[in-house]
C-alpha cells in the first residue's frame, strides 16, 4: 500500500460522488505533486483557479451552501493561511451564526511540503496542523501520517456533517 496510490484512490472515490466538485490550483493543469492524484476525477468536475486562496475558500463555502461538496485543494498548507479569514470567521462559524440553518461541508485538501529531492524553502514546508486545531472549533482536522489512514479519512470527510481539513505529507508521496 503506497501513500500516493491511496491518495489517488481516495480522489477517484470522491470524484464518483455526484455532489463533489474539485476547486483550486493544479486541478486541471499540472504544476504540483497533487495533480497526478486526480487522474480518476473527470475534468468536468474540476475548476482551476489562479493563486487567490481567500477567494477560493469563499467560493468553496458558496458552492457548499448550494449543495455541492467542494474538494478545495491548497497544494501547500503554508498558503492556506491566506484563506484564514474565510476559514475561521465563515466556514467554521456559519452553523453558529445561522443557528444551525446553514451547515457548509467543504473538504479541504492540503499538504505539508516535501523536502525530498530539494529543499523548497521555509515558506513551503511548514506544518500548521496544531495551530489549525487550536483555532477552529467546528471543522474536523485529520493529518494523514500513513497510507492506511487515507481512504478511511476521506470516506469519513465525505460522510461528515461538517467540514474537514485533510493534511497530506509530501515526504510520504514517494515511499
Amino acid at each position: 500500500m503506497k501513500y500516493r496510490d491511496e491518495i489517488t484512490k481516495a480522489m477517484t472515490m470522491l470524484g464518483k460522488d455526484e455532489r463533489t466538485i474539485f476547486i483550486g490550483q493544479s486541478i486541471a493543469y499540472t504544476g504540483h505533486l497533487m495533480f497526478g492524484t486526480l487522474e480518476g476525477v473527470p475534468m468536468a468536475k474540476r475548476i482551476e483557479l489562479p493563486v487567490f486562496e481567500d477567494v477560493q475558500m469563499g467560493m468553496s463555502i458558496g458552492l457548499s451552501l448550494e449543495g455541492y461538496i467542494p474538494i478545495s485543494v491548497y497544494p501547500r498548507i503554508d498558503f492556506l493561511i491566506i484563506a484564514m479569514n474565510q476559514l475561521i470567521n465563515h466556514l467554521d462559524k456559519i452553523g453558529e451564526m445561522s443557528c444551525g440553518r446553514f451547515m457548509p461541508r467543504v473538504i479541504i485538501r492540503t499538504m505539508v511540503g516535501s523536502t525530498k529531492v530539494f529543499d523548497p524553502g521555509a515558506q513551503h514546508k511548514q506544518d500548521h496542523t496544531e495551530a489549525l486545531r487550536a483555532i477552529v472549533t467546528n471543522i474536523n482536522i485529520c493529518k494523514l501520517e500513513k497510507a492506511s489512514s487515507i481512504m478511511p479519512a476521506y470516506e469519513a470527510a465525505l460522510k461528515a456533517k461538517n467540514s474537514t481539513i485533510l493534511i497530506e505529507l509530501g515526504n510520504l508521496y514517494e515511499d
